[in-house]
């Protein structure tokens, strides 16, 4: 709260600032998770998702090892309208991937 000072002496007035909250909307962000398999390959899985994902070879490596040892992994978020071909492009390929 600031007090700005009047000129007028014989009737004081009190002047407020108020902060305003706005929020946001935000679009909805979806995940897409990739799981582990026993067919492909570390080199193929990378390879999928440095050509889908637009992944860079680390990212894409990263990924790979986390899949492996942990079963699944976010390998990349966004809008639904996003992730679904990308989906649709990693099932084809033969992985093992869904949008959640």
């Amino acid at each position: 709260m600031k007090i700005y000072s009047n000129k007028s002496y014989d009737e004081p007035k009190r002047q407020y600032d108020e902060d305003v909250l706005v929020l946001e909307q935000e679009d909805e962000v979806y995940k897409l998770v990739l799981h582990n398999d026993e067919v492909n390959t570390f080199d193929f899985v990378i390879m999928c998702l440095i050509d889908i994902c637009e992944h860079t070879l680390e990212q894409a490596e990263q990924c790979t090892i986390l899949v492996h040892y942990k079963g699944k992994c976010t390998v990349k978020t966004g809008s639904l309208e996003k992730l679904k071909p990308m989906n649709q492009a990693l099932l084809d390929k033969g992985l093992s991937s869904e949008i959640v």
